[in-house]
């Protein structure tokens, strides 16, 4: 179409139809519809209930297998509880399940009462209240629609939102009850604000006590923040629906923590100093342990854990923790032990991840993990055998379980073997579900008993691949050197060049490079095109340390695209079959950012993209992730701004690029690729554009996942 936009939904793009097997990646999400997923045992350890779809439908229902006995069976499904009615989600549940990417429908969630006999199942905005063994469930009498519904610690109320404020609702009978009032839109009671959502990891805004007779909660002031109407070119009947933005620099969500009694009644604000720490990380209030909050400075370079007194709202200092780059969080801690002596606490301030004892005072007990061994999470704290169930490997590549005694001692292995083994363990007991994805098998989940016989396998009606899937893992360069998966066409020949593709995340956060045959089914089918495919893990990525990690501060685009450039070379030069003057680059979201960047900033290397929803330019990206990586603009951190951006560099561009955005992104705007586009048009660039048309940053529907991969192939086979 000359200089300028090519509009690549239309006539001419050349995609093809019809690869049975790109059909079945997107129709079974690649394999993972109809596995077990969210196993929970029940309080006594006798069952654990479980999620499940079907292998070409999302819709999930809930299972159950007993251990004495390994007998599994479906126990509650949506329609079941609607009365055959279709589920309906609000723009606020909607929205939710967009921070936590969940794509599922039917059953998504539910929540084991004490009692162990009843679940909280949130359905369509409503609650009910189920007896799990019985299928028989009552909904209760709450005006929807609702969201973020959590039971009280004794299970007799539940406490929800709506309309921006707090409700409770007996699970017995009688009626709800308004807890807090005058919010709105702008003032958020009980609601987590975006940036905690979607970037710090914490999806709710309040809290039980322990005793189930109060709440704490969190009031978020918006006022002087960015409101962005996003709307919807494709549905223009529609209107914006607007958001409040927080972009770099510019104002924040203001944010207060109250305790106020479950009834309603005044609210009790706790005290800190805000000012100096405005986000809000984590609230845990644990009956022995007390009021824990943890707070973060706006640059994320001090992160302080407070006890607060419920009473008069005071606090104090247990714990500060300090670092000239960033503090990464991990919302798994403070955990307190049962008697309250003692809490639980991750850091890196050793150079790596450790698991420390903690007394009550904040004061350090043990190290009882060391950063040696590759912490990767915490799982469960059994007070009955005292053990601290966790994730950890020291090659980052794979995922392991142990257990390590609260006294101290060497860390026991659970699992072993290449792959990614997670696990799920009873609050008490030790028995545990393993669920392991391999290089030779997707995801399989056995149930052990606490004296570790098995239960049995938790059923998967999930489709199987049915060809050869063809991955490597290697490790190459000097000295640290960059880990790296490399997959080959199935008609591989010996002594024949190909062109490579290199299929990049390369950003904070996020490893691509894991022993998992799951990790590259999508990989093998682009191989299969006529590839040789690549993923590597540069500096920047996790599960190396802390220095590894933060060499990318402050060169947000520059740092990730050498990395990635210098490992690709390192593969070339141990590869004879891959020909480094044919290589493309693709990827989504931050890899889309680095796609788009690795063409304009590297020609010579990298000779074409494929850049899918990418941050053009990090001015429009939000405050919480932004400032980490960059800083708080203005100020020093313009440069790093500057050169990261991809609007910098687009006069640039001189290799093949297409931008793959929908059009209702609430996380990468759609405005990204627009101004991209502006800029390309502006220095009279060649491109291409496909729009999703009503997408958000997610692209679940099988359809357009199958025809955005063969637009892919396609592209990358005309221009490599």
């Amino acid at each position: 179409m000359g200089a300028g936009l090519a509009l690549a939904m239309g006539v001419g793009y050349g995609a093809e139809t019809g690869d049975p097997w790109l059909r079945t990646l997107a129709l079974t999400r690649n394999f993972q519809l109809g596995r077990p997923v969210r196993p929970v045992f029940t309080s006594d350890g006798s069952t654990v209930l479980f999620l499940r779809g079907g292998p070409r439908d999302a819709r999930q229902s809930l299972h159950a297998m007993d251990l004495a006995t390994g007998h599994t069976q479906e126990v509650l499904n949506a329609p079941q509880v609607l009365g055959g009615g279709d589920e309906e989600l609000s723009p606020g549940e909607k929205a939710r399940r967009e921070r936590q990417r969940i794509t599922a429908g039917g059953l998504v969630s539910f929540e084991i009462a004490r009692d162990g006999e009843h679940l909280l199942v949130p359905l369509s905005g409503r609650l009910f209240w189920v007896e799990w063994k019985t299928g028989k469930s009552r909904e209760l009498p709450v005006t929807g629609p609702v969201t973020d519904a959590r039971l009280s610690p004794d299970g007799t109320w539940v406490a929800y939102v709506r309309d921006h404020d707090l409700w409770v609702c007996p699970t017995g009978r009688g009626k709800e009850r308004r807890v807090t009032r005058g919010g709105s839109a702008m003032l958020t009671h009980g609601e987590a604000e975006f940036v905690a959502q979607e970037e710090m990891g914490r999806s709710t805004g309040y809290w039980w006590s322990p005793d189930g007779t109060g709440l704490v909660y969190a009031e978020a002031d918006h006022s002087g923040v960015e409101v962005w109407q996003v709307g919807d070119p494709y549905q223009p009947g529609q209107p914006p629906a607007p958001q409040f933005y927080p972009r770099p620099g510019k104002a924040n969500v203001t944010v207060r923590v109250g305790v106020i009694p479950a009834r309603g009644g005044r609210t009790r604000w706790l005290e800190w100093d805000r000012e100096r720490f405005p986000y809000l990380v984590r609230v845990h209030w644990h009956a022995k342990g007390g009021l824990t909050l943890c707070v973060q400075t706006r640059d994320q370079r001090e992160l302080a854990v407070l006890r607060a007194d419920p009473r008069t709202g005071q606090t104090q200092e247990l714990l500060m923790e300090r670092d000239s780059s960033w503090i990464n969080i991990d919302q798994s801690v403070p955990r307190w032990l049962e008697d309250g002596s003692h809490f639980l606490w991750t850091s890196e301030r050793s150079g790596a991840w450790e698991l420390e004892l903690r007394r009550a005072d904040g004061g350090l007990e043990r190290v009882l993990v060391p950063g040696s061994m590759g912490w990767q999470g915490l799982v469960q704290v059994d007070p009955t055998t005292r053990r601290v169930w966790f994730h950890a490997s020291a090659d980052p590549t794979v995922q392991h379980g142990w257990w390590v005694s609260l006294e101290g001692g060497e860390p026991q292995p659970v699992t072993d073997g290449a792959g990614l083994h997670t696990l799920a363990v009873a609050a008490k007991g030790g028995a545990h579900v393993v669920t392991s994805a391999t290089p030779e098998h997707l995801a399989r989940s056995r149930v052990l008993r606490p004296d570790g016989s098995e239960a049995g396998v938790l059923p998967s009606v999930a489709e199987e691949p049915d060809r050869e899937l063809r991955p490597e893992w290697v490790r190459v360069g000097e000295g640290a050197g960059w880990h790296a998966r490399v997959v080959r066409p199935r008609d591989f020949e010996g002594g024949r060049k190909y062109p490579v593709i290199v299929s990049v995340y390369g950003g904070p956060h996020v490893q691509v490079v894991r022993r998992s045959v799951a990790t590259a089914l999508t990989d093998q089918w682009l191989a299969d095109q006529g590839f040789v495919v690549v993923a590597m893990d540069g500096r920047g990525t996790p599960g190396r340390g802390r220095e590894w990690e933060r060499a990318l501060h402050g060169r947000l685009g520059a740092l990730p695209l050498a990395e990635q450039a210098a490992a690709l070379r390192a593969l070339g030069a141990r590869f004879p079959e891959m020909d480094l003057e044919r290589v493309g680059i693709t990827g989504w979201s931050f890899g889309g950012y680095l796609s788009a960047y690795a063409v304009l900033r590297e020609p010579d290397l990298f000779r074409a993209a494929v850049a899918g929803a990418p941050v053009t330019d990090w001015d429009d990206y939000d405050t919480h992730y932004t400032e980490r990586y960059l800083g708080v603009p203005p100020g020093a951190a313009d440069a790093g701004y500057r050169d990261g951006s991809c609007l910098t560099w687009a006069p640039d561009l001189q290799r093949p690029l297409l931008l793959i955005h929908g059009t209702r992104d609430d996380n990468v705007f759609f405005r990204h690729t627009l101004r991209l586009t502006d800029a390309l048009l502006r220095a009279g660039r060649e491109f291409e554009v496909l729009p999703l048309p009503g997408f958000t940053h997610m692209v679940p529907d099988p359809v357009v996942a199958e025809q955005r991969w063969q637009r892919t192939a396609a592209f990358f086979r005309r221009h490599l």
